[in-house]
């Protein structure tokens, strides 16, 4: 394992995705853990780890950007219980054989697309209400039809 000062440098350049699904294989081929790795259990801690995100925002309501009236031992907690979703996830990613960043990418496209910016900029609207709306306005203008999806 490397020293903290050195984990510390990682973070100033950023880890990528591959990083992440080589360390967290190691780090169960070490505990021989592969053998409980399947999907199934996989998505369950996942789902499990989600809940415990969710529990530090349940009673809070909205919160500001950048968590301002937060205490230090707050964020830590929300960094390591996000740190727990994001390794399942890569995990999982992994032992389903996904890519998990050129699909993350794709759907980053096929989200550009289904959501364009003349019909979504500044609104939270459901696309089935941006639509609807729109092509009754304009829709000769953007290209917009109604068909009932």
């Amino acid at each position: 394992m490397k020293g903290q000062a050195e984990n510390e440098g990682e973070g100033a350049k950023g880890v990528g995705i591959e990083e992440l699904k080589k360390k967290m294989a190691d780090f169960a081929k070490e505990r021989d853990w592969d053998q409980f790795h399947t999907p199934r259990n996989l998505l369950l801690a996942l789902v499990g780890e989600v809940g415990e995100l969710s529990e530090i925002f349940q009673w809070k309501g909205e919160v500001p950007r950048g968590l301002p009236d937060w205490e230090e031992k707050e964020k830590l907690h929300l960094g390591e219980e996000l740190s727990d979703v994001l390794l399942y996830l890569v995990r999982l990613s992994d032992i389903c054989g996904i890519d998990l960043g050129k699909a993350a990418l794709r759907k980053l496209e096929l989200n550009a697309i289904k959501y364009p910016v003349s019909l979504c900029k500044g609104s939270s609207k459901k696309l089935t209400h941006l639509s609807k709306s729109t092509t009754t306005t304009s829709s000769s203008e953007n290209g917009v039809t109604d068909d009932g999806e």
